[in-house]
């Protein structure tokens, strides 16, 4: 199994920005937490990508079809604007978690909204990095079990 962990703008930023939301943990220390996951949950490979460009994600989320065989997401601020990374999910057909990393539900009224939601098997919310743990949990568990079924 491989998974592709892919990250929206200013992910890059983390330990830098608003840390009374998003921790002081580094971008650095969720690649590894990714790495480790991976590993834990039986991926061969786990993968990262971030950019801050919203055409940049959904080429990565194109890229990704026939290579990987499920995708972790946190598209960030395009979370909530992006029928593109919806579009792009939908195309590839490929298993998705939606993270994020604060609890969007009790955030500004326009986080509420999520467009990618509708093309990915689960959202973890509000488990800081550690929701990407859970994430790659459940997807390593659909493409073993609910995928074959």
């Amino acid at each position: 199994m491989k998974a592709l962990v892919i990250n929206g703008p200013n992910i890059n930023m983390l330990g830098l920005r608003e840390p009374q939301i998003y921790g002081s943990q580094s971008y650095e220390d969720l690649l590894n937490l990714i790495e480790t996951a991976g590993k834990e949950y039986g991926f061969e490979t786990a993968d990262h990508y971030q950019s801050n460009h919203e055409g940049d994600l959904v080429d990565a989320i194109q890229n990704a079809y026939g290579i990987y065989d499920g995708i972790v997401i946190n598209p960030a601020a395009y979370t909530h604007t992006s029928i593109a990374l919806l579009d792009a999910l939908k195309a590839v057909g490929i298993p998705a978690v939606e993270v994020h990393i604060s609890d969007v539900s009790k955030r500004e009224d326009f986080r509420q909204i999520s467009y990618v939601r509708k093309a990915c098997i689960a959202t973890i919310s509000g488990e800081g990095l550690d929701g990407y743990k859970h994430a790659l949990h459940l997807l390593a568990d659909y493409i073993k079990h609910d995928a074959q079924a």
